[in-house]
């Protein structure tokens, strides 16, 4: 779903925003436009959503302005009837935005990340523990990009306190926070709320998405799994953010710009590098990163040279091909003219010196 809110919101006002025109990067200021959390939680819109593929999940993601309004909402997933709930995969609550007015995004604040998943814990454990009568859907945390490794290390010994008990995934990155994108034609910001700060995302953000989701592999319970996000646009993007160690993958800003149609076009080209590499699933290439060895970097060059070396001999080829139909077209022409003539001089039609 949409990220929700307690109550629905129009979001900031147009533009906000913004698509690099190299394709690198696009930037966001929406302020979480979305029709509010009974919304997403109602069964009919769960079903409407679901028609087109019920096999696919579906996941309630929750962005309170306050953690008062995350807590009511949980518990308002808590009171839907079982039915309902059934029909959500999971939950996730997003840590990757400013909770309080003059404090920094909430999972960047280690002490408001403690208090924050202790009093969700002290509502919501309840609810998760395996003799309760109340069936929840799976619960995670999104979480914001980390470039100090520390510091994710730090968050991640956090999350690790509620193993078993409340946390069973994270979804690693969301959007780079107060970028400025500026339009020099007319020397002034792309996005006009916010003074023009935007989230950055797209292709710019996918090896930080790739580390993130690396260290995150390695520091959290093994139980913990992890959904990559970030600059996904091929099949090879998936693969790589499966080889650092996500156990499922999401498209954003990809989805944003090509529509739906990306979804099978990303799945096929992960299914054909599966193929070409002697996969016969996913789960293989799981969390399998190897360490740089110089024997692999010079297998790469050599391969990079070969498909560079077909590619251009295909093109020569296709030059080839089409100059010889064009030499066709010219002797065809030409052969035309000549039958035609014979005709009108056959008739009397050409004019007599």
């Amino acid at each position: 779903s949409k990220s929700a809110t307690v109550v629905s919101q129009t979001g900031n006002p147009q533009p906000r925003v913004h698509h690099d025109e190299n394709e690198m990067a696009s930037y966001n200021s929406e302020g979480l436009p979305n029709q509010g959390i009974d919304y997403y939680l109602a069964e009919d819109n769960i079903d409407e959503i679901m028609k087109s593929n019920e096999k696919k999940p579906y996941i309630v993601s929750l962005s309170g302005k306050t953690l008062s309004d995350n807590i009511e909402m949980l518990q308002r997933i808590v009171k839907l009837k079982p039915t309902a709930r059934s029909k959500i995969a999971g939950i996730e609550l997003n840590l990757a935005c400013p909770n309080i007015v003059g404090k920094p995004t909430l999972a960047y604040d280690m002490d408001q990340l403690n208090d924050v998943l202790a009093r969700v814990a002290k509502e919501m454990e309840i609810h998760y523990k395996p003799s309760s009568s109340t069936k929840m859907p799976v619960f995670g945390v999104k979480l914001p990009p980390y470039l100090d490794m520390i510091q994710l290390e730090s968050v991640a010994n956090i999350i690790n306190k509620y193993e078993g008990s409340l946390i069973s995934y994270i979804t690693a990155i969301n959007t780079f926070g107060n970028s400025l994108p500026i339009d020099v034609t007319v020397e002034q910001p792309f996005i006009s709320a916010n003074s023009g700060l935007a989230g950055m995302s797209g292709r710019a953000t996918h090896a930080t998405a790739c580390a993130n989701v690396w260290k995150f592999r390695k520091s959290l319970k093994p139980s913990i799994d992890i959904v990559g996000v970030g600059g996904v646009e091929t099949g090879d993007d998936v693969i790589r953010l499966v080889l650092a160690g996500a156990k499922a993958v999401q498209v954003g800003t990809r989805h944003w710009k090509e529509g739906p149609a990306c979804f099978e076009r990303i799945a096929k080209e992960t299914r054909e590098w599966l193929s070409q590499h002697g996969y016969t699933s996913i789960s293989q290439v799981y969390n399998q990163l190897k360490p740089w060895s110089k024997e692999r970097a010079n297998q790469a060059r050599m391969l990079r040279k070969e498909a560079k070396q077909n590619q251009a001999a295909n093109g020569e080829s296709s030059d080839q091909v089409q100059s010889n139909e064009a030499s066709l077209w010219k002797l065809i022409s030409a052969i035309l003219l000549v039958i035609v003539a014979i005709l009108c001089a056959d008739k009397g039609l050409l004019p007599s010196e």
